[in-house]
């Protein structure tokens, strides 16, 4: 329970939704109870017409009607307010739902690029997803159906004291037992509902991640073995929901047995002080039976009450979980400065956490503002990691890395990387038009500014070709257009904002030389006074470049112009003559 103390900021928000639902449930309560004491008065009227005590039959027949009348007005009144309950508590729920997914959702965006890796999608879409709807019905239905039941409790069983306590004592004889099940209950619950939503995101990201990989899974014929662990997980899910529905479903036949046995004594021990005089009146017998009757729903919600608090409060701890975590990449500063795009390494090292493997070791160069700098290496030798780093996706753990003379992590962060146009290896285009996916890198971007971004990254022909061309909807991760298509439309994203630095991670993989040289001799155009770093496995993309560096294994083995290491014995020059040989 204590995990839910962190929604009390929204109940502090929302206090006077709340408290005006408060109010009207208590009201739309008082006006149930009226029904049975009109009824039992109405007993009472015809049992003293039966005993002679009263012999004017119109006035019997008016009091009647009277008491009716009252007790249609009072349901009436019931009614309406419970209406206005439902208004207030459930809308309220529902901003505090809103509130909270953005809260969720905008964490999610705070935290580095590591906790991703840590952390599967489907996980995450899980907690934001099914772990905030059950929040939401702790918040809501829940809080709404507790304070229905804490009201009529309180009114009833007054009222039943004051008009006869002893009864009223008999009658209240199964709640204890009733209490100590609902505890005993309420604890297995809470342990089976987190269980069950743990296996609810294995599922999802089993599911997500096979939907995502669909076409691997088809290339390689692997849909009966997928699907063998799909059902799997299926029936783990399963399982472990019966597991909690066998709990759950002792809560209804419980209640209902507890409030048998109150009707119960009712009957008995109420019928037999009326008869030995110690209740005067029959009508008390029936109203009462009309209050412990009344009191079937309350008693019985306890037990769903208590589920959806102890399954929100499972729910509420995997989500405070991530709520607590904190970002490794901290913004240190809010100045507002010019990025120039000056970029020095000095001796920098560099160690994933995750898997322990030191991508970078003791790497240094440095780049005046307008220069370029292509790094050429084998797969793995860090020449991504180099990127993230200008990026501050990760911070080093040893040596330095200015811009423009700082220290990069005393540059306010989000101006660093709005001064950054990065074109990762895996180009991610987004399930929107041509246009939309351009328009990311500059939201403002005209019609006439995002085709002269298309041109310039030598997509704009292969737009046209489309049928509805920047209008053109794309599929999911861009799965409608070619590589090499996905990357220009990347590259046109990055340059639409005019960074001061451009980082492109072997973007041009995908497309033949031709293409990638008339790309190359367009970035030169516009990249005056803008600092480019250019991964690439192409020595050709290192022809016209200020700088050219060869990482293995995390350190530089060369380094110097194009011309230079063509001539020098090394690995620059072994791969320049294997991609001549190529040709």
């Amino acid at each position: 329970m204590g995990e839910l103390a962190y929604l009390n900021k929204f109940f502090v928000k929302y206090k006077w939704h709340l408290i005006l639902g408060f109010i009207i449930t208590v009201g739309a309560r008082v006006f149930t109870l009226v029904t049975p004491k009109f009824i039992g008065e109405s007993t009472n009227v015809i049992e003293a017409y039966i005993n002679g005590e009263v012999t004017d039959y119109q006035a019997v027949k008016d009091e009647l009607l009277i008491n009716i009348f009252i007790i249609i007005g009072a349901a009436t009144l019931s009614a309406i307010l419970t209406f206005l309950m439902r208004q207030t508590f459930i809308v309220a729920s529902r901003k505090i739902e809103f509130d909270l997914k953005n809260e969720i959702y905008q964490q999610y965006q705070r935290l580095s690029l590591n906790f991703y890796k840590k952390n599967r999608t489907g996980d995450l879409m899980n907690r934001i997803s099914e772990d905030v709807s059950k929040v939401r019905m702790y918040v809501g239905p829940a809080l709404m159906y507790g304070v229905m039941t804490l009201t009529l409790f309180v009114v009833a069983i007054s009222y039943m004291l004051y008009i006869a306590p002893v009864l009223t004592l008999y009658v209240m004889l199964p709640f204890p037992i009733l209490s100590f099940a609902i505890y005993k209950l309420s604890v297995a619950i809470n342990q089976r509902s987190t269980v069950v939503q743990q296996v609810l995101s294995k599922l999802n990201s089993f599911t997500q991640e096979s939907f995502s990989g669909i076409a691997v899974v088809k290339s390689y014929g692997t849909e009966a073995l997928v699907n063998e662990d799909f059902v799997h997980l299926s029936n783990e899910s399963k399982s472990k929901n019966i597991d909690l529905v066998r709990v759950q479903a002792f809560f209804f036949p419980l209640m209902i047995l507890l409030i048998g046995c109150s009707n119960l004594l009712v009957l008995y021990i109420g019928g037999t002080r009326y008869f030995n005089g110690e209740i005067e009146n029959l009508g008390t017998i029936v109203e009462f039976l009309l209050y412990v009757n009344m009191l079937t729903w309350p008693v019985a919600s306890v037990g769903w009450i208590t589920s959806m608090v102890q399954q929100a409060s499972a729910s509420q701890k995997r989500i405070n979980e991530f709520l607590s975590a904190q970002p490794e990449i901290q913004n240190h500063s809010n100045l507002v400065q010019e990025i120039n795009g000056e970029i020095e390494f000095k001796n920098v090292s560099f160690t994933y956490d995750d898997t322990g493997i030191q991508a970078l070791k003791g790497v240094s160069f440095k780049l005046k503002r307008g220069e370029n700098l292509v790094i050429i290496g084998k797969t793995g030798s860090g020449k991504s990691t180099l990127l993230e780093l200008i990026s501050r996706l990760y911070d080093v753990q040893s040596g330095e890395i200015l811009i423009d003379g700082q220290k990069i992590d005393s540059i306010n962060l989000n101006l660093l990387r709005e001064s950054i146009g990065y074109v990762p290896q895996d180009s991610f285009l987004f399930s929107e038009s041509i246009a939309d996916n351009i328009k990311f890198g500059d939201a403002d971007a005209t019609q006439e500014k995002i085709e002269e971004a298309a041109k310039n990254a030598a997509v704009h022909e292969n737009i046209l070709n489309f049928k509805e061309a920047y209008n053109t909807v794309l599929g999911e991760r861009g799965i409608t257009l070619s590589g090499g298509q996905k990357q220009r439309i990347s590259i046109a994203r990055a340059i639409i904002r005019k960074p001061k630095i451009v980082l492109f991670d072997d973007c041009l993989s995908a497309v033949d030389t031709e293409t990638e040289e008339a790309i190359f001799q367009k970035l030169e155009e516009i990249s005056a006074n803008r600092t480019a770093v250019i991964v690439s496995h192409r020595v050709s993309s290192a022809r016209n470049a200020d700088q050219v560096i060869v990482l293995d294994e995390g350190i530089i083995i060369q380094q110097g112009k194009h011309e230079v290491l063509i001539e020098a014995d090394g690995y620059y020059k072994k791969l320049y003559q294997e991609q001549l040989t190529e040709k």
